[in-house]
């Protein structure tokens, strides 16, 4: 869920989950962006863009899973995004590359190399000062490069990664804090789904959660890349493709622990 005026979100949870659940739902919302094209007054974010090369500093090693080189799906200018993430956002790492296995590869590559696991998709940072367009080896995959504006928005999570301790209900009439969120949001619910969005919450549309929990918390969400024909991807029947990190690995630069995963219809 999202929207571009914070002191509405906070009114329209408190009418429709009522003044403390309201409250409660409201102080989970996470600053995020839209990734759209640009089109008429709206220009590009920074060196924020889908596909095209990726931005490395020299001697930056290309991923590759089992020898098989990553492809590049997007680069993200966080200079550019700093301001309105503010404290969401609790280092500088520059640019932001992301890799994934290329959705492409027949179904008995990716049974062999596993999608499923960590190497199978990596985000590297890199200083926007020394960083150079590097070329995909073979026989990764180039998308075209598609630079895209970043429009701010103010998110709320999806109903399936609330939890039950995260908002107060009538359990006589709920099953649970998802069954509130869906019922009485139902109708702003999903409407990032089939978007590229940055930071903010993802929108699975799912009953599996995508922002897992630990001691930190949920975890941040860093990128969500939905199916897209202009480009030539997707991730199974109009599926998403979702990067998070933990919360400490993102205040320590460490994006070697982020992760991501596919799901689809």
């Amino acid at each position: 869920m999202q929207f571009d005026d914070p002191a509405g979100l906070s009114r329209v949870c408190a009418e429709r989950l009522g003044e403390k659940a309201g409250r409660q739902f409201a102080a989970m919302a996470r600053r995020g962006f839209q990734l759209v094209r640009p089109a008429g007054p709206l220009q590009a974010t920074g060196q924020c863009r889908l596909g095209g090369p990726a931005l490395l500093e020299p001697g930056t090693s290309w991923p590759e899973q089992d020898g098989v080189p990553l492809s590049l799906h997007a680069v993200l200018d966080t200079d550019a995004l700093a301001a309105w993430l503010g404290d969401e956002l609790p280092i500088r790492p520059g640019l932001l590359n992301f890799f994934s296995l290329d959705p492409d590869l027949p179904y008995e590559e990716y049974r062999r190399l596993d999608i499923s696991s960590p190497g199978a998709h990596r985000v590297i940072p890199a200083d926007p000062a020394r960083a150079v367009e590097t070329r995909a080896p073979e026989p990764a995959r180039t998308y075209p490069a598609v630079p895209v504006h970043a429009a701010e928005v103010t998110m709320l999570p999806d109903c399936w990664d609330v939890e039950d301790e995260d908002v107060d209900f009538d359990r006589d009439q709920h099953w649970g804090a998802a069954s509130l969120i869906l019922h009485e949001m139902g109708d702003l619910d999903g409407n990032t789904a089939g978007s590229h969005c940055a930071f903010g919450w993802p929108d699975t549309s799912h009953t599996l959660k995508v922002s897992s929990r630990d001691a930190d918390g949920p975890a941040v969400h860093l990128l969500q890349l939905a199916e897209d024909t202009e480009l030539g991807w997707g991730w199974g029947d109009a599926g998403t493709l979702y990067y998070t990190i933990p919360a400490k690995a993102l205040a320590a630069g460490d994006f070697g622990r982020a992760v991501a995963q596919a799901l689809c219809c």
